[in-house]
């Protein structure tokens, strides 16, 4: 069955409505290819039980579900009821969440099952996935590269053909970073689309759903049936849908559109001259298909990262102070006394960098250091979005990098500031609120990049609808890593 690993969820719902095989054969399908093959990558850190992933319904769903018996896997930061849920850490070890997140109950009420969870950073803590307790995970293009972070189990898992489809979250770029080290397409809707609630918490201001595909209708699919409003989450948007992203997906864009080079995000340091060359080949496409391009300049955006870095810090610090070993997950019990077991617990629970991004959220928050720090971030914050919907009335949409280079070596960055700057290209859309999806336009030393378009709130059918027309213009979507 591994014909059926790098099918599209749309090619495999026709194999399904034709009967050319059953829910159960492709679930099984899957669980078999996860075994075979990822002993290389570890993507996957619990493979469940082929007897419990029937999908919801009856098999005559799939006449109109187009997500009946598809399967799936979940970054292991959101809660699937009955099953772990331990953010890749030490300290949430048998922790086993009661319910699903509001994102999971919506794709199982389609038919789609998830049949494992993905390995990924920390708490989401990381740009390269070396920080997770299961260990890092390994690129399926070049198993000596990252794979990206925090993301990385979900983006490997979807390109080496285990799953079609992998939720990821993003506080910093976590599903579009591993997505463009991987070769697929990777979306970060609009702040409040996807309900949070269920997603364990690094940033809260900064926190969102996001799906892993390996085409564009793909993911214009998966994030339509987990949208909407959600009474569970006060920041969830006020629509109720429904939310078809996918009858714009006709392979043209739309007329007039025009789109924004961000000039700054392709002359920043270090960008690799063969990436740039990639992405200027990508706007080519594009113009060819009738978008007009123009340049913009978004001087905020060089100050993102850092912004990034304080305001994820501090809302880390107040989120995982919950942790505790009192309520769930490990618990020291060497200790002799409450304050003791709190210290202990933690000390020994959480990794190295959970720890240095708990320490510096604390300082930035600290009586003499607000106003300097974390204050200021807010400010600067207001000033980016303001920036960015202000020239996106001159503009469609917005074209940038998603990094600089093409996937990096595990072990190659070990300075923790240059790991954080992985963010540059990916935060403003988190700290804008904006909506932005990748997709792949080219190899560099032999491994997939990619470009991003990002666009006012709630603009993803415009996005994936001129993503669409590139993808099908190109053959880059169609790239597969020989395992």
């Amino acid at each position: 069955m591994d014909s059926l690993a790098f099918a599209s969820i749309k090619e495999l719902r026709e194999k399904l409505q034709k009967k050319e095989l059953s829910a159960v054969e492709l679930i099984d399908a899957s669980l078999e290819r996860i075994k075979k093959y990822d002993g290389q990558l570890n993507a996957v850190i619990e493979r469940f039980d082929a007897t419990t992933v029937v999908p919801q319904g009856s098999p005559d769903d799939v006449l109109h579900s187009p997500l009946y018996g598809i399967p799936g896997a979940v970054k292991d930061v959101i809660c699937q009821k009955g099953r772990a849920a331990t953010c890749g850490s030490k300290i949430l070890a048998g922790y086993v969440s009661p319910y699903d997140a509001t994102g999971i109950a919506r794709l199982k009420s389609v038919g789609a099952v998830s049949i494992g969870r993905t390995n990924c950073d920390e708490f989401a803590m990381g740009a390269s996935n070396e920080t997770s307790a299961y260990g890092p995970v390994h690129n399926p293009w070049d198993l000596t590269r990252s794979s990206g972070g925090s993301g990385g189990g979900s983006a490997a898992a979807v390109a080496a053909g285990f799953v079609p489809w992998a939720l990821g979250t993003e506080t910093g770029g976590s599903v579009r970073q591993p997505a463009t080290f991987c070769g697929i397409v990777g979306s970060k809707p609009t702040y409040g689309l996807i309900s949070r609630y269920g997603l364990i918490a690094y940033g809260s201001s900064l926190d969102a759903i996001g799906v892993n595909t390996r085409t564009v209708y793909d993911n214009a699919l998966v994030l339509g049936a987990m949208a909407g409003l959600d009474k569970n989450d006060s920041t969830s948007t006020r629509q109720t849908g429904p939310f078809d992203y996918v009858s714009a997906l006709t392979g043209k864009i739309k007329p007039g559109l025009k789109i924004g080079v961000i000039t700054n995000a392709l002359s920043a340091k270090g960008m690799h001259p063969d990436m740039v060359t990639a992405l200027e080949s990508a706007l080519e496409v594009l113009k060819k298909l009738g978008a007009q391009v123009s340049e913009v300049t978004l001087p905020m955006m060089d100050h993102g990262a850092a912004v990034y870095f304080m305001l994820s810090r501090a809302e880390a610090a107040s989120n995982l102070s919950r942790f505790d070993g009192v309520r769930y997950g490990y618990r020291d019990h060497e200790a002799s006394s409450l304050r003791e077991m709190y210290e202990a617990t933690r000390a020994e629970g959480f990794g190295h960098e959970v720890k240095r991004r708990i320490l510096i959220g604390n300082y930035v928050l600290s009586a003499g250091h607000a106003a300097q720090y974390y204050e200021s971030a807010c400010t600067v914050r207001r000033m980016m979005r303001a920036e960015f919907l202000e020239t996106l009335k001159t503009v469609d949409l917005l074209f940038a990098p998603v990094s600089a280079a093409p996937a990096f070596k595990i072990g190659e960055l070990a300075d923790p500031l240059q790991m954080d700057l992985q963010d540059y290209f990916t935060c403003p859309a988190n700290l804008t609120k904006l909506p932005a999806v990748s997709v792949p336009c080219g190899f560099v030393e032999n491994m997939p990049v990619a470009f991003q378009l990002i666009g006012p709130d709630f603009s993803e059918k415009e996005i994936f609808q001129t993503l669409h027309a590139y993808e099908q213009a190109t053959e880059w979507h169609t790239k597969h890593p020989q395992l």
